[in-house]
């Protein structure tokens, strides 16, 4: 029989200077039984660097159509793709014909280096493609603030974020890749 989904709730309290965008977010985060809390935890922090009112999880890592997380404009169509992890050149290539932007949010510390060395050339030519990494530490970090039930304060400015919970404060720069 196969294992559910944790079901887990946050409210996600976004501060976001660089974009000036204030607001509070509801979620249930459904963790795939193969997910680790550094993925889910690395889906929070993605969704309060884009948020906004129709950004979404999708199916994610259960189906390999749909990215982590998109934002869909009112016609259907797909204005933002977001990805995490190491993705095949084929996939990105694929990505970038469905969405006007997709950005990869690329984790892993040694192993997301050595992905990026070897599709760099490859991506040079998509120009609505931007890849972030998200550094060893940060995501052994993100994973220890894995509650069941959380209340998270994520303040932005200058691209630099301050993630805060209970009495733990975590800083996490992504560096920008592409």
């Amino acid at each position: 029989m196969a294992q559910k989904s944790t079901i887990y709730k946050a409210e996600l309290s976004v501060s976001d200077m660089d974009r000036h965008y204030y607001e509070t977010h509801k979620l249930t985060v459904a963790k795939h039984p193969s997910e680790t809390d550094v993925r889910m935890m690395l889906r929070l922090l993605v969704f309060a660097l884009h948020a906004s009112e129709r950004l979404e999880f999708s199916k994610g890592i259960s189906t390999d159509d749909e990215p982590d997380l998109w934002e869909k404009n009112l016609n259907g169509e797909t204005d933002l793709w977001i990805s995490l992890g190491l993705p095949s050149e084929k996939l990105i290539r694929q990505s970038c014909g469905k969405a006007k932007n997709v950005i990869i949010y690329a984790y892993g510390g040694k192993s997301a280096e050595v992905w990026w060395n070897k599709v760099q050339n490859g991506t040079a030519r998509f120009k609505n493609l931007s890849i972030m990494n998200v550094t060893e530490t940060n995501c052994v970090e993100l994973g220890g603030l894995a509650r069941r039930s959380m209340q998270l304060q994520v303040n932005i400015q200058d691209c630099d974020v301050l993630i805060s919970l209970e009495n733990t404060m975590l800083y996490v720069t992504p560096t920008r890749w592409k």
